[in-house]
């Protein structure tokens, strides 16, 4: 006879969950259907009635070192093929946005993103931080030509947008460390580090994504907002780094092939977000299972590229008062991006690719089959 099983509900973890996206999980009366139409799913790991399950119960210590919730993909099916409407798809969604505050450092911006009061407040936040560096007022027309280091000099913006990425840094490998842990307690016995560049090279190709049947469309936003956010920040980073060490100067001539680039990259994270939008308004099932804080990082995403092209436009007619105010918003919503990042949907790269190399050995023998899809038997 099994040893019986001492639950102690977490029921913070249940209220994460359920004001998250999960509300509708108690009505899953595990009747199978998602697990058999999941390609995730084994007979000795049934996917993802049993993540439903444990969310259910707040069994949090069981869910944070599950590598389950970051290798699916929410491709939707199993969401569409549900009986009872209980949105698996939704709830997986929302165990991952509750496991992140979970690992988070500091705990308490592990939920910055999840309501409109604290992400208005970390907008200002970024705000108020910019106007202590910038010199105001800005420059008089009489001033020319009119340039943004005017209003932020290189000598204080640069460094202090490296030195945000610093703490980033640190908050994104304290939660690394933290779940690196929690998947060897889960059971992820793979070498993570060995097996880091296998799993890169599948999430940068999104080639899961076209397995995807009910959200398929979902693979082009994705790559192109992933693509135009890694162009970008290489970008960033090699102008920051050769503007400190007098190797280059801003701002760069327009047909430059650095600048080039990034306006071309720029032009993708807003074809990549508008799509990712467009996705979610006529997909009522979509547009029904997205919470406050994916509507917000779109937003942040798609005003981020639009105000930066338009920055630059605006720069050209050297009209004073809108470049300004264009690029100090730019600048806004570009570092609430940067210090959300460990708290928000950007995290999902690392946490999914941490779980991909830790199980990786097990999903090429007969464990968690991540190349593997099945039907469900009623489409068969």
């Amino acid at each position: 006879m099994a040893d019986p099983i001492i639950l102690h509900p977490d029921t913070e973890f249940i209220r994460d969950v359920t004001r998250g996206g999960g509300a509708d999980m108690k009505k899953c009366f595990q009747c199978a259907t998602c697990s058999s139409t999941c390609g995730l799913s084994t007979e000795n790991r049934p996917f993802p009635r049993k993540q439903i399950v444990e969310a259910q119960w707040g069994m949090t210590d069981r869910l944070i070192g599950d590598p389950a919730i970051w290798l699916c993909h929410n491709c939707g099916d199993c969401t569409t093929r549900c009986p009872r409407g209980a949105h698996p798809a939704e709830t997986l969604s929302a165990i991952r946005c509750a496991v992140i505050r979970r690992l988070a450092f500091p705990r308490f911006m592990g939920g910055v993103f999840a309501i409109p009061e604290s992400a208005v407040a970390m907008l200002a936040f970024s705000a108020i931080l910019l106007l202590s560096i910038a010199l105001l007022p800005a420059p008089s027309p009489g001033s020319s030509p009119l340039v943004f280091a005017q209003m932020f000099p290189k000598t204080r913006l640069e460094p202090f947008f490296f030195a945000v990425s610093g703490w980033v840094v640190l908050a994104l490998t304290v939660g690394a460390v933290r779940f690196a842990g929690a998947l060897r307690r889960g059971g992820a016995e793979g070498p993570i580090l060995s097996n880091l560049v296998p799993a890169l090279m599948e999430i940068v190709s999104h080639r899961r994504f076209a397995e995807c049947g009910a959200q398929q469309g979902r693979r082009w936003g994705h790559l192109l907002v992933f693509s135009a956010f890694v162009g970008l920040a290489a970008m960033g980073t090699t102008v920051g780094i050769g503007s400190m060490l007098g190797l280059m100067d801003t701002p760069i001539p327009f047909l430059n092939p650095l600048k080039l680039f990034a306006n071309l990259c720029a032009l993708v994270l807003v074809t990549g977000a508008a799509v990712l939008v467009w996705n979610r308004l006529k997909d009522r099932q979509a547009r029904a299972g997205a919470v406050f804080s994916d509507w917000f990082l779109l937003i942040l995403i798609g005003g981020a590229g639009l105000t930066g092209l338009l920055s630059e436009a605006l720069r050209l007619t050297q009209l004073r008062a809108a470049m300004f105010f264009i690029y100090y918003t730019h600048l806004t919503l570009v570092l609430t991006l940067f210090l959300g990042a460990p708290y928000s949907k950007f995290v999902h790269f690392l946490y999914r690719t941490m779980a991909m190399a830790a199980t990786r050995q097990e999903s090429s023998s007969s464990g968690w089959p991540i190349t593997r899809r099945r039907q469900s038997p009623a489409t068969s």
